[in-house]
């Protein structure tokens, strides 16, 4: 079997890259960073009780822009963080483990809360149980040949939460 590897440059959306971008400056900002806290400190999913009264608002438009994922009065999913358990761990050094949305995603924690954390997964081929350390500046050492599986979507006009 052969595989083509591409650069992340070679791979981006730009429309979808574009859209995001629009979304992540959008008037509900702070309201995202605190249902991340919230995920980050607690785990998934967030009951809308958990979220100050004039937060509650903003939830709506935020699953509508695809930022999260509102069902049933919670929110399951809020990029780049996932209810779990899933196939993609983010274990911080104090133990607690949180669930990325997907590998890329997985990478980003790290930058994202400005600590080093180790990212659990499988082998998107062969099964193999992955283990490696991710800081700020990117994955260690122990992460040397692994590889991001990332395939195209066939259109960006649905939520990207759902082809998950």
């Amino acid at each position: 079997m052969r595989y083509e590897i591409k650069t992340a440059d070679e791979l981006v959306d730009a429309a979808l890259e574009a859209r995001w971008a629009e979304r992540r400056a959008s008037r509900h900002g702070d309201v995202l960073q605190q249902i991340l806290r919230l995920f980050l400190e607690r785990g998934g999913p967030i009951g809308l009780d958990a979220l100050p009264e004039p937060a509650r608002g903003a939830v709506e438009a935020l699953d509508a822009d695809d930022l999260l994922l509102l069902r049933d009065g919670r929110i399951e999913l809020a990029y780049p963080l996932a209810t779990g358990p899933n196939a993609f761990a983010v274990v911080f050094p104090d133990g607690r483990e949180r669930y990325a949305c997907c590998a890329i995603d997985a990478l980003g924690i790290a930058p994202m809360v400005g600590q080093a954390v180790t990212v659990r997964s499988r082998c998107h081929h062969c099964g193999e149980a992955l283990a490696f350390g991710v800081g700020p500046p990117g994955p260690g050492p122990e992460a040397a040949g692994v590889m991001v599986w990332v395939g195209r979507r066939t259109t960006t006009d649905g939520k990207v939460c759902t082809s998950l």
